[in-house]
C-alpha cells in the first residue's frame, strides 16, 4: 500500500499566549517553519548562520535588524535576513502568523 502525503492547510492554528515554532518542512538544504502568536516584549536576538527567508502571512510586527533599521511588518510583507545579519522580533501582534525558510549555510553544504 502506497504511503500517500496529505494536505495541511498552513492558515489552520490555535489561538495561544506566547510565539509558537513549528516545522513543516525539513530537508538538507532548507528547513520551513510556520511561526505564530503574540510578541508583547522584544524577542532574544538571533544570529544565523544561514539566510532566513521570512514572509508575514497574517497580523503585524516590528522586527529590528541589529545595527541598522527596524521594520514596521504587515501581511504580505517579506524580507531576506542574510547569514550572520543580527535580528529580534520587538513585537507581534496575536494574529501574527509567519513563514521563515532557512537556507543551508556554508558548513551545512559542507558536511554533505
Amino acid at each position: 500500500m502506497a504511503n500517500h502525503p496529505l494536505p495541511a492547510n498552513i492558515l489552520r492554528r490555535e489561538t495561544v499566549s506566547q510565539e509558537r515554532f513549528e516545522t513543516l518542512l525539513e530537508h538538507p538544504r532548507a528547513r520551513i517553519e510556520r511561526i505564530w502568536g503574540p510578541v508583547a516584549s522584544p524577542s532574544e536576538i538571533y544570529e544565523q548562520a544561514h539566510d532566513e527567508w521570512i514572509l508575514l502571512l497574517a497580523g503585524r510586527a516590528k522586527l529590528e535588524i541589529c545595527d541598522g533599521p527596524s521594520h514596521v511588518l504587515t501581511a504580505g510583507d517579506y524580507l531576506l535576513i542574510p547569514a550572520g545579519q543580527r535580528h529580534r522580533v520587538l513585537h507581534a501582534s496575536a494574529e501574527a502568523l509567519w513563514l521563515a525558510v532557512h537556507f543551508a549555510g556554508p558548513a551545512d553544504r559542507e558536511a554533505e
